[in-house]
């Protein structure tokens, strides 16, 4: 018996699986669903479309302004660290020159940076860069998944009530609204209170938000 050695398609590794067929739709799936607006009750933060320029971003973390209620994100990157109010996109505080110990989170087992502004005296952690994560799910249903069906350039969906890709149509149970196409991709999550997304590339910052009284479009 004569044996023949069969040649892989160009990049593919001998122990590499091929793709099912539903892996083949799936990824099909999510590359053809354009970037859609996030649905209600979610708003954009910020007047562009990909949110507001921070140069050199390494990570986000959330904290609550003890005076209004509302979400603060806060940005580490090599400029600096800075406070958002996340439902009106105001940068509330800013500190130009952290001291060194304390300008990234991997200094730390926590991943946290020292808070300003409001948050002083606090610590808050950081995703992104060094590891650490945000929420990815809310109490009412509401989901963020990244996704890369594409490599390197992460996708990311927001889905109600487990409607994630695997089911239901695009722009009814999940939406993909945003894509790092541009930039490198940080970190995505919920705010521990549900009420805002954030999205964090090496440039730049977007932000979502809900009333605190506005559930999920289903309820």
């Amino acid at each position: 018996m004569k044996w023949t050695k069969k040649t892989l398609p160009v990049g593919q590794s001998a122990h590499e699986p091929e793709l099912s067929a539903y892996q083949r739709a799936m990824r099909n799936r999510l590359l053809a669903a354009p970037v859609v607006p996030a649905p209600e009750p979610w708003r954009p933060v910020f007047e562009y479309d990909y949110g507001v320029p921070v140069g050199g971003l390494l990570g986000i973390g959330f904290a609550t302004d003890p005076d209004t209620g509302h979400d603060l994100v806060m940005v580490v990157s090599h400029d600096g660290h800075g406070l958002f109010d996340a439902v009106t996109g105001e940068k509330i505080a800013r500190d130009r020159d952290p001291d060194p110990e304390d300008s990234t989170p991997d200094a730390v087992a926590d991943l946290s940076c020292p808070g300003l502004g409001p948050v002083t005296g606090s610590r808050v952690r950081i995703a992104g860069l060094f590891g650490g994560g945000l929420h990815t799910t809310t109490e009412d249903g509401w989901s963020l998944e990244v996704v890369t069906p594409a490599w390197p350039n992460e996708r990311i969906l927001l889905s109600i009530d487990g409607g994630l890709p695997h089911e239901g149509p695009h722009r009814e149970k999940w939406w993909h609204i945003f894509h790092s196409n541009y930039s490198t991709f940080r970190a995505a999550g919920f705010s521990p209170t549900g009420r805002t997304i954030a999205i964090a590339t090496s440039s730049d910052l977007s932000l979502w938000t809900r009333s605190t009284d506005d559930r999920h479009a289903d309820g």
